[in-house]
């Protein structure tokens, strides 16, 4: 098993979500319905449930709290390996200028295998520690951009632990597009470690399309996927698609469910979460 912190080809992935053709959540959903201004004057915007982060940051003054739940299966060479994550904690401060915030995540994790003695392990997975800087609000064809260097420390459970710091960066994109549709996708590289404790960069790449339901709700379609490079160690790729829902101007809830797309990935993986604005 390899530890991941989650070179994609650009116009790929946004194929992918135009082929998708289904309305998204808080990363192209955002721009189908959000006016341009200040962070504190648009709509709530999670980087949950999907996999690709939103372009936008909270804005100045602002925390945002979000948190889930998620099962994952693999039911794959006659073995199951359950995996239960709840907690999915994100906290999203912004400081200083509403371009730039701060990001702080950790999760328990119970790991539970029906091979064997069908034992479980349960513990916590290392502190994610990052920022979000946004670089530009769409101009016509020009994209939404955020850049967002990102590392995880060695302070989770032996298992769940990379044992090591692990650097990376990410830069995600969005489009507004006519009709109340969004593409969105994501492009990162991160240090990860392998089976024999060796690291080794991986890629990832995603691409999402989606559409506001009406002022308060939305749906999407996401690819995305794991590209090793230097290692031993399998493309993953995987598809899902969800809903969101704004309860309140301040908070919101998503729902999700993905699948597995080669051998290699994991087969199924459902979730549940929310999101909480304080401003």
């Amino acid at each position: 098993m390899t530890t991941r912190l989650v070179p994609g080809v650009l116009l790929a992935a946004l194929a992918v979500g135009a082929m998708l053709g289904l309305p998204m959540d808080g990363s192209a959903q955002e721009l189908a319905r959000a006016p341009t201004g200040s962070p504190l004057s648009r709509p709530l915007s999670a980087d949950r449930p999907d996999f690709t982060e939103a372009a936008s940051t909270v804005g100045r003054g602002v925390l945002q709290i979000e948190f889930g739940y998620t099962f994952t299966g693999d039911w794959s060479g006659g073995s199951s390996v359950q995996t239960h994550t709840l907690g999915e904690l994100l906290l999203r401060a912004g400081v200083a200028a509403d371009w730039l915030e701060l990001r702080v995540a950790a999760s328990p994790v119970t790991r539970v295998s029906s091979e064997g003695s069908g034992a479980s392990d349960s513990g916590i997975e290392d502190l994610y520690l990052g920022a979000k800087i946004e670089l530009t609000r769409q101009a016509g064809r020009l994209p939404a951009l955020a850049l967002l260097p990102q590392m995880t420390l060695p302070t989770g459970s032996t298992l769940f632990s990379g044992g090591r710091a692990l650097p990376g960066v990410n830069l995600a994109y969005s489009w507004d597009v006519p009709g109340g549709f969004s593409l969105a996708g994501s492009t990162q590289v991160n240090l990860a470690v392998a089976d024999d404790d060796g690291s080794y960069r991986e890629w990832a790449q995603s691409a999402v399309a989606g559409a506001g339901l009406g002022t308060r709700g939305g749906v999407y379609g996401e690819w995305y996927a794991f590209l090793p490079t230097g290692a031993d160690a399998p493309q993953e790729h995987y598809f899902n698609a969800g809903l969101t829902w704004l309860t309140a101007d301040d908070s919101q809830w998503d729902v999700r469910v993905g699948i597995g797309l080669n051998d290699a990935a994991e087969d199924f993986f459902a979730g549940v979460g929310a999101a909480i604005r304080m401003r």
